[in-house]
């Protein structure tokens, strides 16, 4: 059985390998083989997954993070915030979900309901607005996930891995 949990600064090192890792396992070979160019890659990493990147975020009291962990070893995490989409309806009260990931060989342990239930809850007791998150235009069983949660597809934009865009769907739950 695994257990979720908020992350603390003890799981900075930890949690910036599982970020990192789940990006790849997602978008990458074995995934859905995106074919970044590796200089933007490179970048894209270099500023998203090191310590003091997930450090700070940890720190941040705008910013909550949960982890799912076995034996020791994580598996999947949830992080909000504040909503930093692009998109003219997004209020400086809404939240947004950053990322929700899982390694692959944790994928349907229910992990992901559950990381996305802490969630929720959270901010819905921090930000009063609607909830807000991206996801990749191909990711397709992320899509269906999130609308059988009550979300809809808004709009749009290019999410940045370097100098490379992804094409991305803005959702929102009210």
């Amino acid at each position: 059985m695994s257990d979720l949990r908020p992350a603390t600064l003890a799981d900075t090192t930890a949690l910036t390998t599982l970020k990192r890792d789940t990006f790849r396992e997602t978008f990458l070979a074995g995934g859905f083989d995106i074919p970044y160019p590796p200089a933007d890659l490179a970048v894209f990493e270099r500023d998203t997954y090191t310590p003091e990147t997930v450090a700070a975020e940890l720190a941040d009291p705008e910013k909550a993070t949960w982890v799912a962990e076995h034996d020791g070893r994580l598996l999947g995490y949830a992080h909000v915030g504040p909503c930093k989409l692009p998109h003219p309806d997004v209020r400086p009260s809404d939240g947004e979900l950053y990322q929700l990931y899982l390694r692959r060989d944790a994928q349907g342990l229910r992990l992901g309901a559950g990381l996305l239930s802490l969630a929720l809850a959270h901010l819905a007791a921090h930000r009063p607005g609607p909830v807000w998150l991206g996801v990749w235009s191909g990711n397709l069983k992320a899509q269906a996930f999130y609308a059988a949660r009550g979300f809809a597809n808004v709009g749009g934009y290019r999410f940045p891995v370097g100098a490379w865009f992804d094409d991305e769907y803005i959702l929102r739950r009210d």
